[in-house]
């Protein structure tokens, strides 16, 4: 993790308990018994509770919704299972090509200076990037150095160098794996493989994602009521080369928003109060894993949280009619949510429901 002198959180201006969820993801693929082994799965659980207390800690103990999601994604980007830094996929040229995405619900208490208009950020073909996901947190906290919404490329790495983000020889992704998967989905042989294969000693199981739906993310809510989403992912094996998907565009496979409530009678804000299934939320962030070119047509995690806001539509139900939507297209998917009440959902759009 890069480390930076920042000012410490402010405590909570609440009296009630305080309140944190983390949820994440490591792919919209299923884990069944019948395509995976013991000891794939076991891998897999081991990998998602180290993601998951790496994040949990940052929340218990008061820190913030940005940096618990960068602690959760950045142990799932140095696990090679996972299809996000070092278990990246390759391009068509036999390349890899990262992406990563970060957005607030609201400015992080612990950087006041940080506009409300800022909102988030999305970085895309990183060559070089370690951990993508401590490159956008970086980037979304300097707006001076990095005053735009989605950086690429040179640009990016080369910013966030300045800002202390680890770079790193592009073998660093290399995985015997992924390196098959590639030669093989393009009916090339496997085998010789390329020079710095030594490095993949790390990776003694196959991942078990499934094309194309091998992406990261991990969504927070701290006892602030800030909401962080972030994303990151090496995108579909045999991509073009160039190719920008959903994970770094903003509105398609990552959002996170809060709205005023104000306009909530007194009445519906007391039944509320003593009915909680009654209470509707204010902010909620969402990070989606799968097919991202189904994504940025839908533009689906934005719709889903228009839904909620809207429609009044529980998170629950939001979240299903967005997955629907891309079975109804074509594609395939899932999404995490999460919203200021403490309410997550994971769903994911299976091809045998079509």
């Amino acid at each position: 993790m890069v480390s930076e002198k920042q000012a410490s959180p402010p405590p909570p201006t609440t009296i009630s308990k305080p309140r944190y969820v983390l949820v994440i993801h490591g792919g919209a693929g299923t884990m069944s018994k019948k395509g995976s082994t013991l000891a794939q799965r076991a891998a897999y659980k081991a990998s998602l509770r180290v993601a998951l207390t790496a994040g949990y800690r940052v929340l218990s103990s008061g820190g913030e919704a940005m940096d618990a999601v960068v602690a959760a994604v950045s142990a799932m980007e140095d696990d090679p299972l996972f299809n996000s830094g070092k278990g990246a996929v390759f391009n068509i040229a036999g390349k890899n090509e990262l992406e990563a995405s970060l957005m607030l619900s609201k400015p992080p208490a612990s950087h006041p200076e940080i506009p409300a208009s800022r909102r988030g950020l999305g970085v895309t073909l990183l060559t070089r990037t370690r951990n993508p996901s401590q490159l956008v947190r970086a980037l979304y906290l300097a707006p001076a150095a990095a005053p735009h919404t989605f950086l690429s490329g040179p640009t990016a790495e080369a910013l966030g160098e300045s800002l202390g983000i680890q770079l790193v020889d592009p073998s660093y992704f290399f995985t015997e794996h992924r390196w098959k998967e590639h030669r093989r989905a393009l009916g090339l042989p496997e085998e010789p493989l390329p020079g710095h294969s030594a490095l993949t000693a790390g990776m003694p199981l196959p991942p078990l994602d499934q094309l194309p739906t091998g992406t990261v993310g991990a969504v927070a809510l701290d006892i602030r009521g800030c909401i962080a989403s972030l994303t990151s992912t090496g995108g579909r094996t045999n991509k073009l080369v160039g190719r920008i998907g959903d994970t770094p565009s903003m509105g398609s496979g990552f959002w996170a928003e809060q709205w005023d409530r104000s306009e909530v009678s007194w009445f519906q804000r007391m039944l509320g109060k003593i009915f909680a299934s009654l209470q509707e939320p204010s902010a909620m962030g969402v990070s989606g894993t799968g097919d991202g070119d189904y994504f940025i047509r839908l533009n689906s995690a934005a719709t889903l949280a228009r839904r909620v806001q809207y429609l009044h539509e529980p998170l629950e139900v939001a979240s299903q009619r967005v997955v629907d939507d891309l079975l109804l297209e074509g594609g395939i998917g899932g999404v995490i949510a999460l919203d200021d009440l403490g309410k997550g959902k994971f769903l994911v759009a299976s091809l045998a429901r079509t």
